[in-house]
């Protein structure tokens, strides 16, 4: 295929990318314990209070504050699936019969093959220029989403898949001075450090348990997210336990708007 023989060759070309910290020395960090607005559904004013934003690479920075730019690093967004399936159809995943595999918690959201480094390189040729983007528009820091894919591929990916190619979008987002996150893979918190990540967005680890592994591993760089449709138990619990040394907020699970009725925000 002449698209991953041009990729592969870009690779094996390419320099490859300053890591560990020479790597990060342009690299800013998102204010600690900054109160955390988490906006990927659709960009809105924040409160005067909030110092970080987190938006859709689609966006535009919020001015006055820390820009985080979300990228679906792992799995598609699903009105992207026609684009994938006509530039890049090998990189979508598929069992054995040809089905593509999705996460069944997100319909139409299809699993992307990071099972070679030949795909590995075709996928980063894509993503690489999203990170570039992301630091054009003025983001200070990026979300690659769905480290965790692996666990829905039906045992096509393995978790090492899935952090190869995490290295690599590390080693462009350090080239192009953004800060990166770790998210998801919670208890893989201390090989994600290790990796490069350079602070962790934690959705839920109140529910499952797993705010720890998080912050053993990046201390008071994480910004907690829970979810309404899971009632306030988990939230204030975790108020209670660390909103002196952490950002945390409860969200509506769509991420809406500000204005509208499925709409939730509160911050501790």
């Amino acid at each position: 295929m002449l698209v991953l023989a041009a990729a592969a060759a870009v690779a094996m070309l390419a320099p490859a990318p300053a890591t560990g910290l020479a790597a990060r020395r342009h690299v800013k960090l998102p204010p600690a314990d900054g109160r955390f607005d988490y906006q990927i559904g659709g960009a809105y004013r924040p409160l005067p209070s909030v110092k970080i934003v987190d938006r859709d690479r689609t966006s535009h920075p919020a001015p006055g504050v820390y820009n985080i730019c979300y990228i679906n690093a792992f799995q598609t967004q699903a009105y992207q699936d026609q684009w994938w399936d006509k530039h890049h159809p090998r990189l979508l995943l598929r069992d054995a019969n040809g089905k593509l595999i999705e996460d069944p918690g997100w319909p139409g959201e299809v699993i992307l093959n990071t099972s070679t480094a030949a795909d590995r390189a075709e996928l980063a040729a894509v993503e690489d220029r999203w990170l570039d983007g992301c630091k054009a528009k003025g983001f200070q820091g990026v979300e690659p989403d769905n480290l965790d894919s692996n666990t829905r591929s039906h045992h096509l990916l393995t978790q090492a898949d899935d952090f190869a190619f995490a290295a690599v979008l590390i080693g462009h987002a350090h080239a192009d001075d953004l800060a990166i996150a770790q998210k998801n893979s919670a208890e893989h918190a201390a090989k994600g450090a290790k990796l490069g990540f350079d602070f962790a967005i934690a959705e839920e680890c109140g529910v499952f348990h797993e705010c720890g592994h998080y912050l053993k591993a990046y201390g008071d760089e994480v910004y907690e997210i829970e979810y309404s449709d899971n009632g306030q138990a988990a939230y204030r619990a975790a108020c209670r336990a660390r909103g002196r040394q952490i950002s945390i907020i409860l969200r509506d699970r769509n991420v809406s708007l500000r204005g509208s009725k499925q709409y939730v925000y509160q911050a501790c």
